[in-house]
């Protein structure tokens, strides 16, 4: 059975940064794209970043805009985020998802792409103070 867990999110000033981490349990980590979610209050969660499965091509949402940096050390079965830059709107909580090949599909940032990813974890929440 796969298990994802995040941690690395908490309260920050904006302008400050954060780094994610998020570990995979019960799966050949390597051989899967992984993305980063968020969900804000009474929003629809988005696609903030997608990388595939060997590390080397990597996606962001355009509200991302440069401040963030996806990267992941397959011999840790574990993915992160480097958030710099963090502003309010930031706000949400983030969640880590495996996908089911080792690619990132072209709607990966949309609701219906995210059928695309198999296994979430349960989130950490980001809190962004102006």
């Amino acid at each position: 059975q796969v298990q994802v867990v995040e941690s690395g999110g908490g309260l920050v000033q904006a302008g400050g940064s954060l780094r994610l981490s998020c570990t995979a349990f019960g799966l050949s980590f390597d051989a899967y794209a992984m993305g980063w979610f968020l969900q804000a209050p009474g929003k629809e969660r988005e696609g903030v970043s997608c990388i595939i499965s060997s590390g080397t091509i990597t996606f962001y949402g355009a509200f991302v805009r440069g401040r963030f940096t996806v990267y992941r050390d397959n011999a840790k079965n574990t993915l992160y985020l480097q958030m710099d830059s963090l502003k309010p709107e930031d706000t949400a909580m983030y969640y880590c998802a495996t996908a089911h090949t080792g690619v990132c599909s072209g709607s990966w940032t949309t609701p219906r792409g995210q059928a695309d990813f198999g296994s979430w974890g349960q989130g950490t929440q980001v809190t962004v103070s102006s």
